[in-house]
């Protein structure tokens, strides 16, 4: 009994802390609901949601008995199911039609958003869709287009009606099994079809009223431009609306190279520039008031006016994923100072990350999110760890430079494993660049950016651009210069799925937990980098047309044609950690025509292009799968193997692993099961082929 009440005791020691756990378990079941392979019917929901309330209603009971601290693990499961709860809701409530068949046709709609594709083409969001010939309830809420050819007809501006001749079809799904679901992340942000348009886009209507913010956004991205000239004032649209339409790839890639991308992106550090340049501002300006300061509590004065400019930021910047979020996290510090809290703690960042994923809770999954809290949660903690360390031997002049080199440090080391998994890339002189940049943007280009809005009114905002475009300048000079350096960015293979898992959960329980809990944190955090030192690629991997495949071999991987299907290509290559472009790939597989594959236990062979089914039956012998990715054929060779388009558009992708019994098949399909961002590309699949064929390797039928 001792050894219980004592475990009671030390649990009961983290009840003043439960608002720090709290986002911690909301995310749990977040990341639960996100790895199901099906979505619950009605009764699993019910089973779900009853278990939220038993295990609250228990928690709070065994709370209010003599082992109190026993009712914090039924709390913390009332948390999960809370997140499965609301991820499933917020999944039905963002519910729209998406396009599961290829369309080409007169596209009609009203340009919401402009930004540019990877294929750096202008893409355009439209909403209010119409299709030609398609039902209303079939049309997708909002459609994106990327604009190729001659486009002169056409300055899209937000709010514009316009109409386009297009291809469009539903977003795609991962391209290897385990990967990155952009059909999900299209499915909460609205966008029920992608396309391309190689016709003239016609305007149709002038912008409406409706959308005052994105006409502002846009006449001020136009007019900072034309103040100044080339990709500094692309640069400074960026950072100023969140329009980077005019950033040029180059100009991006070496961005990202030196690890700068991150100051195009409008996210904490903008705003917490701003909002802190606009809370310095009026605080020191009403304290230089005589009689003002004594007489009022300019702090709250300050975070008041403080927090109106992060909410104009946010409406000017298009409200992105990243800024809404940046704004919930400088929105909480500023009301802690109205309440007389201090705004710079662990509470506020858990209020914060609790406010997004109750309102947002797929931001869980994505990038913004992982990397801007990791960076503030690690910065809070360590600076607050070093609040009490003597720095008073320190000279003036080198404390903001500490200040600067350690902030850049941990934010570095915090988001380096989260941006080299989803990036598969490591910037090696990041800090540097970051260092010599980082206090140029906020000491000058964000408080010109702020004296340039204040100037407008007047017609005097060229003063403050003109001075703005000189440390934009420096930025990108050192971006150019960091990137050029021998061996500045390493390639990194995509790690398995539980590491990140691991080292985020490692992570916090450093930052949360104390003694042995740190020390749990610590081998989590190990076991998970270890882990990722043993990823294995599939030896194969299989395009979902079947006209692309790639070949692990000893100098990477070999694909079988160097143009078409470029973002699988680029992405296998990139999850392999391998730096060649498609072109270079396609080169380690020199044989010209129909390729042929002698692997471990399996003899694979592709049959493409012109006349691909006269030329089926002389790939079948000695060739224990061909994948024949021209039009589907009513009846095969006897004894052939086949893997073609009807039975791809079931299984999706398909990775070939080299396992101890022989070859292993996964299928995409088997990996992201049936939700509702897959669901109708599912039964369309089966209609398609309703009968998988017989493969000696594969369960297709998932």
């Amino acid at each position: 009994m001792p050894l219980v009440m004592a475990i009671s005791d030390r649990l009961e020691e983290l009840r003043g802390r439960l608002i720090l756990f709290a986002p911690v378990f909301l995310g749990i079941g977040i990341g639960v609901y996100f790895l199901l392979r099906a979505e619950p019917d009605l009764t699993g929901w019910a089973v779900i949601g009853s278990g939220a309330v038993l295990t609250a209603g228990l928690g709070w009971w065994i709370g209010r008995s003599a082992l109190a601290g026993f009712g914090l693990p039924f709390l913390a499961l009332a948390a999960v199911l809370a997140g499965l709860l609301i991820a499933g809701a917020r999944t039905a409530y963002v519910a729209a039609p998406v396009l599961d068949f290829r369309y080409y046709g007169p596209v009609e709609g009203r340009v919401i958003i402009i930004d540019r594709s990877q294929s750096d083409a202008v893409r355009l969001t439209l909403d209010r869709v119409r299709l030609d010939d398609v039902a209303p309830w079939k049309v997708p809420r909002r459609v994106r287009v990327s604009l190729h050819g001659s486009q002169g007809y056409l300055d899209p501006v937000p709010g514009m009606r316009i109409a386009v001749t297009a291809h469009l079809s539903g977003p795609e799904g991962p391209v290897e099994p385990g990967g990155f679901d952009f059909r999900r992340m299209s499915w909460f942000r609205g966008i029920g079809a992608v396309g391309y348009a190689r016709k003239p886009a016609l305007p149709l209507a002038r912008p409406e009223a409706a959308l005052p913010i994105h006409r502002l956004r846009a006449a001020i991205s136009e007019a900072v431009q034309a103040e100044i000239p080339g990709e500094a004032g692309a640069f400074a649209a960026a950072i100023t609306t969140g329009d980077r339409s005019a950033m040029g790839r180059e100009t991006l890639e070496a961005l990202r190279a030196s690890n700068l991308a991150h100051l195009l992106a409008i996210s904490g550090l903008h705003m917490g520039l701003l909002v802190g340049f606009v809370f310095g501002s009026v605080r020191l300006g009403l304290v230089m008031i005589p009689g003002v300061g004594p007489s009022m509590d300019v702090r709250r004065i300050a975070a008041v006016v403080a927090l109106v400019a992060g909410a104009f930021y946010l409406a000017l910047s298009g409200g992105a994923v990243s800024t809404s979020r940046a704004f919930v996290m400088v929105a909480v510090m500023l009301v802690a100072i109205l309440v007389g809290r201090r705004a710079l703690t662990l509470r506020a960042v858990a209020v914060a990350a609790l406010i997004l994923l109750l309102i947002k809770p797929e931001t869980l999954v994505e990038a913004g999110f992982q990397m801007s809290f990791a960076a503030t949660t690690a910065l809070v903690f360590v600076f607050g760890a070093f609040r009490h360390v003597e720095t008073r031997r320190l000279p003036g002049w080198a404390k903001p430079i500490l200040a600067v080199v350690l902030s850049s440090l941990v934010a570095g080391l915090a988001t380096a494993p989260f941006s080299a998994a989803i990036f598969n890339r490591v910037a090696h002189y990041g800090l540097i660049a970051n260092v010599v940049s980082v206090p140029v943007m906020g000491a000058l280009v964000m408080p010109l950016a702020v004296l340039a809005a204040l100037l407008s009114p007047v017609g005097l905002s060229w003063i403050a651009l003109d001075l703005m475009r000189w440390p934009i300048e420096w930025i990108l000079w050192v971006a150019k210069r960091v990137a050029a350096l021998d061996g500045a960015v390493g390639h990194v293979v995509a790690p398995p799925a539980a590491v990140m898992p691991l080292v985020a959960l490692g992570g916090l329980a450093i930052v949360l937990l104390q003694g042995g809990g740190r020390g749990a944190g610590v081998l989590a955090v190990v076991a998970g980098l270890g882990l990722w030192t043993q990823a294995e690629r599939p030896r194969v991997l299989i395009s979902s047309s079947g006209g692309l495949i790639g070949v692990m071999t000893p100098e990477g991987r070999a694909l079988t044609k160097p143009r078409g299907e470029g973002f699988a290509a680029r992405t296998w290559l990139e999850n392999d950690g391998d730096p060649a472009d498609q072109e270079a790939a396609a080169a380690r597989h020199p044989e010209g025509g129909d390729a042929r594959f002698a692997l471990p236990g399996l003899v694979l062979a592709q049959v493409a292009g012109r006349g691909a089914a006269d030329r089926l039956a002389d790939a079948c012998p000695g060739a224990d799968l061909v994948v024949f990715s021209a039009k589907p054929l009513e009846r095969y060779p006897a004894g052939c193997s086949v893997l073609d388009r009807n039975m791809l558009a079931r299984t999706g992708p398909i990775a070939i692993h080299d396992g101890p019994d022989g070859p292993r098949f996964v299928a995409t399909a088997e990996t992201t099961g049936l939700r509702p961002w897959s669901a109708a590309f599912t039964k369309k699949a089966r209609r398609v082929a309703p009968v998988a064929p017989e493969l000696p390797f594969l369960v297709a039928d998932q």
